[in-house]
């Protein structure tokens, strides 16, 4: 039981304690409110063939392409990217932030022990010479800083926000390593096509070469003709290294994306493949969909939220802090008597502190927080235009390109018809050797642009996934370890 005077002293602090407890409940500085930003109903350019404004429910986009050493190469990258690594760490250091926000809400409790040997001064009021002795002590100290104004509870909810930010962050880089992976591999194989049309134009310009030069030998051709197709050979085996070092280039940009020495899949991808084809029909959903799939929009939305919080961070500094302080432990003199009743010392008090001039430091550190959330509104609704003018030119790009290749088709139809009839005629001596040259151009270059077309249609539709923020919905982002939780 304990005496009358420490039941009333408890008494008190209870009291005041509730007193306290019941005005908690005020939260300076605004309240967060979602932004709702204009959105078209749907897309301008969507009367395209092929795009449709159903529901984007494809998790792994890149699957539509078939491709089972994309798909390989795409799930390696996600578990070993460094870049993604990197945007792993920072939501760790966000979430640790957000402890340390929140561990202000509570008391704390701190535990000391001392010893000290004193000697008393003889120049003081009862001073005796000589006099010395030893001091021990051991106890609690606790304080606490009562939130009564909603400071804590606002950088709480910054911190929130930051993490909900970085996690958006982290699946911004996702879906900008699907993008890159994706594309680097359309690069390889584009490029490979390329120089497997040069060499067989190259296999079959060498045959002209022989027949001229054989023609020429008989009496029946003349030397310029034979320069002539040397000429061609020779400029079209000038095309391929570069486009070997293309290969070998966007090869090594592969290793890297997938956290591997450059070299590494030199090997794997050194044999030549097919292009990817695109799928007949793509459903990109609608305009107002996309600001809930964007990472980057998303990532805006959480870093308005925690701007917002800290204009109530700032407004807190305005109005009086209470602490509560607390002790409790033994003293004494004699190591004997250390742990007796006689030895307990406690303390129990309050702190409180209200700034009455600063020189207009804490108004200041206000308009700063404003300014800074008018900044993070404008630059959100600045992504949102840009996220809204991704997807228009990815579908301008994706359709008009399609439109291209039908033409390079009947292009490359005609070209070969051109080069056979131009031959037979040669050979008859029915037309000039330019004919033949003229065709012949016409052709590589027909089949070479149709190989850089179905290259970029398909890179083009990669382009357009990923402006649609494909490539971390919730089923894929479970089992790559990619989770959601993010500020809604």
């Amino acid at each position: 039981m304990l005496p009358k005077r420490w039941r009333d002293r408890f008494s008190v602090a209870a009291f005041g304690f509730v007193l306290l407890v019941s005005i908690l409940g005020c939260t300076v500085g605004p309240d967060y409110r979602k932004p709702a930003p204009a959105v078209p109903a749907n897309w301008a350019e969507i009367e395209r063939v092929g795009i449709t404004t159903g529901p984007m429910e494809v998790v792994r986009w890149w699957t539509l392409f078939r491709d089972q050493e994309l798909d390989s190469l795409i799930d390696r990258a996600v578990r070993s990217n460094n870049d993604l690594k990197l945007a792993e760490a920072r939501i760790r250091e966000a979430r640790a932030q957000l402890k340390i926000a929140g561990s202000q809400a509570y008391p704390s409790v701190d535990v000391q022990g001392s010893y000290t040997r004193l000697g008393q001064s003889q120049n003081i009021i009862g001073g005796q010479a000589g006099a010395e002795y030893n001091l021990f002590l051991a106890g609690f100290d606790a304080s606490w800083e009562v939130d009564l104004f909603g400071g804590v509870r606002r950088a709480v909810e910054a911190a929130q926000a930051d993490l909900a930010g970085s996690e958006e962050g982290r699946r911004d880089v996702l879906v900008t390593l699907l993008g890159e992976v994706a594309t680097n591999y359309l690069q390889v194989r584009g490029n490979q096509r390329r120089i497997a049309i040069a060499q067989e134009n190259i296999k079959a310009e060498r045959q002209t070469v022989q027949l001229t030069r054989g023609r020429y030998e008989a009496g029946l051709g003349n030397i310029l003709a034979v320069t002539q197709s040397e000429a061609l050979l020779a400029t079209t085996e000038a095309k391929v290294p570069p486009l070997e070092i293309s290969v070998r280039q966007a090869i090594h940009r592969l290793g890297v994306l997938l956290g591997l020495q450059p070299e590494a899949l030199l090997q794997e991808l050194f044999k030549e493949g097919s292009i990817p084809p695109v799928p007949p029909e793509v459903p990109i959903g609608l305009p107002s969909e996309l600001l809930r799939r964007r990472p980057d929009v998303r990532r805006a939305e959480c870093e308005l939220a925690a701007a917002t919080a800290r204009i109530g961070v700032a407004t807190a500094a305005l109005f009086p802090s209470f602490s509560l302080t607390g002790a409790l432990g033994l003293q004494s003199t004699n190591l004997p008597n250390f742990l007796s009743a006689s030895s307990r010392l406690w303390s129990l008090g309050g702190i409180l502190q209200w700034p009455l001039f600063d020189a207009g430091k804490i108004r200041a550190a206000i308009e700063v927080q404003n300014a800074r959330q008018e900044q993070a509104l404008l630059s959100y609704e600045n992504t949102v235009l840009v996220a809204l003018e991704d997807v228009e030119n990815a579908i301008v790009a994706y359709a008009k390109d399609q439109d291209t290749r039908r033409s390079l088709v009947g292009a490359v139809q005609a070209s070969r018809q051109a080069v056979e009839i131009s031959n037979e005629l040669y050979v008859k001596g029915l037309v000039d050797f330019l004919n033949v040259l003229a065709s012949q151009q016409s052709l590589y270059q027909a089949e070479d642009q149709l190989v850089q077309n179905e290259q970029g249609v398909s890179t083009d539709l990669v382009g357009l996934f990923k402006a649609l923020g494909g490539g971390w919905d919730l089923r894929y982002a479970k089992e790559v370890g990619v989770h959601e939780g993010s500020f809604d």
